[in-house]
């Protein structure tokens, strides 16, 4: 906890250096287009202050909404911590940790790291989402590669799902299941207790999704993002998430960069449009989320318009927790909050 402690310390020094902050009229202008795409929350803090908290209609400060993919960071932080204390290591191929997969020599090539950046070429496996199933873990392992390792980016549950069976197999000597070790290791340090977790018939949690939480406490995941990790993984291992893959320089274990923004050719995607269209169809070459804001901005991106934004050089964490009908703009959003600026 002390980690988390002296955060809080260092954003109150620096709110008293008075550094700049986003102006009422810019907050305000985003949020004109955030409430015309169905907003439920709306929370910014910068420099460890809260300058603007709203809530819709029915929705109060203390409710816990879906935060769908928001859910995958909270698994890949789980990852690193397990990389962090040589449990794991994320470039070794992940058969090492999978017995089902070692006689396959096209499975034996993907290492962990494909599995949560997912260009490990295996099939989304989107079935893996509903309810009622027998085993996940299971079901993922047995589906197929349908694109090239380390080239296709497909989003999708399957990755994610095989690198839970060989977690839990990495945890066997200390006898601990992937959720305690997440909950030790991830949401204790966050304040956080036992989270939603769409448990199969086996008791295996669904790590694509599930997670409901307050505005405020994603907030603490944002301000874990803005500190690089720090009381969860080392920050050296933190990096990880940002580096992007050669499949999609833009995605890396949980979370979405804008460091193409910089690019004189850099193209704002709307990343949820993208992700409904099939793997085989999506284009990802020099994609950013929009490019007036900061190239540093990185986000976790859900369903729905459901968004945590970070910016490092700015101080600035946003939490949006929202219901949208149809697929929010990152750019129209975003362009209204920076552009000017």
């Amino acid at each position: 906890m002390l980690p988390i402690a002296l955060f809080l310390c260092c954003g109150s020094a620096l709110q008293s250096r008075e550094l700049p902050t986003l102006s009422a009229g810019r907050i305000a202008a985003a949020r004109g287009y955030s409430l015309q795409q169905t907003e439920k929350a709306l929370l910014v803090e910068q420099h460890g202050k809260v300058i603007h908290e709203t809530y819709a209609a029915g929705v109060t400060a203390k409710d816990e909404l879906k935060i769908y993919s928001g859910t995958k960071l909270f698994w890949c932080l789980a990852a690193l911590a397990a990389v962090n204390e040589g449990l794991l290591k994320l470039d070794a191929p992940a058969a090492q940790w999978l017995p089902a997969w070692r006689e396959d020599a096209a499975r034996g090539a993907v290492t962990l790291r494909q599995l949560l950046d997912f260009s490990s070429g295996l099939e989304p496996g989107f079935s893996l989402h509903q309810d009622g199933l027998a085993n996940r873990d299971g079901m993922a392992l047995k589906k197929p590669l349908v694109g090239t390792t380390g080239r296709s980016f497909i989003y999708g549950p399957s990755g994610l799902q095989v690198f839970h069976a060989g977690l839990a197999e990495a945890l066997k000597p200390k006898s601990e299941t992937p959720t305690h070790y997440l909950e030790q290791q991830v949401l204790k340090p966050l304040r956080l207790g036992p989270q939603r977790y769409v448990a199969d018939a086996s008791g295996k949690p669904l790590l694509a999704a599930g997670f409901m939480l307050t505005a405020r406490e994603w907030l603490r995941m944002g301000q874990l993002i803005l500190h690089q990790g720090r009381g969860v993984v080392p920050e050296s291992l933190f990096a990880e998430t940002l580096r992007g893959s050669r499949a999609n320089a833009a995605f890396s274990l949980g979370l979405w960069n804008n460091r193409a923004a910089n690019d004189t050719q850099a193209r704002e995607v709307n990343v949820e449009a993208m992700l409904h269209k099939k793997w085989q169809e999506q284009t990802w070459s020099r994609a950013c989320l929009c490019k007036s804001a900061p190239a540093d901005l990185v986000a976790c991106i859900g369903s729905h318009g459901v968004r945590l934004y970070v910016v490092p050089s700015q101080g600035l964490v946003i939490v949006r927790l929202a219901n949208t009908d149809g697929y929010f703009s990152d750019a129209e959003f975003l362009r209204r909050l920076f552009a000017g600026s």
